[in-house]
């Protein structure tokens, strides 16, 4: 079954959010739609409220906080010290070639040329 990622964006779309963004637009296309229970919401509207900003304005900034670290947290690698030295050792002594790896380059550069 085929899943629409929302990370599969056209260019077009890539380059019209950049340019929102530049000029400080927010565009408005979209809406999201959520129940919570009347404590949680009280809880939220003092919290807007001791910002001094609308209720609106409170969950858009805290929604965007957490989807930038959410996002941010399952982008990254995070590599034990012993990870690392074994990454960086691969790196500056990588090992030899093996047969399988030098056929598939001959194989490459017979393709290529």
């Amino acid at each position: 079954m085929y899943v629409k990622s929302p990370y599969n964006l056209s260019m077009n779309s890539i380059m019209e959010i950049s340019a929102q963004k530049a000029s400080g637009e927010r565009s408005k296309k979209g809406r999201l739609d959520f129940r919570i229970d009347a404590e949680m919401r009280l809880e939220v509207e003092r919290a807007a409220a001791l910002e001094n900003r609308t209720l609106t304005e409170f969950c858009l900034s805290a929604l965007a906080r957490v989807t930038r670290e959410t996002i941010a947290r399952h982008e990254s690698l995070q590599l034990s010290a012993r990870d690392r030295e074994i990454v960086f050792d691969s790196l500056i002594h990588p090992p030899e070639p093996n047969e399988r790896l030098r056929r598939a380059f001959a194989s490459a550069e017979e393709t290529l040329a």
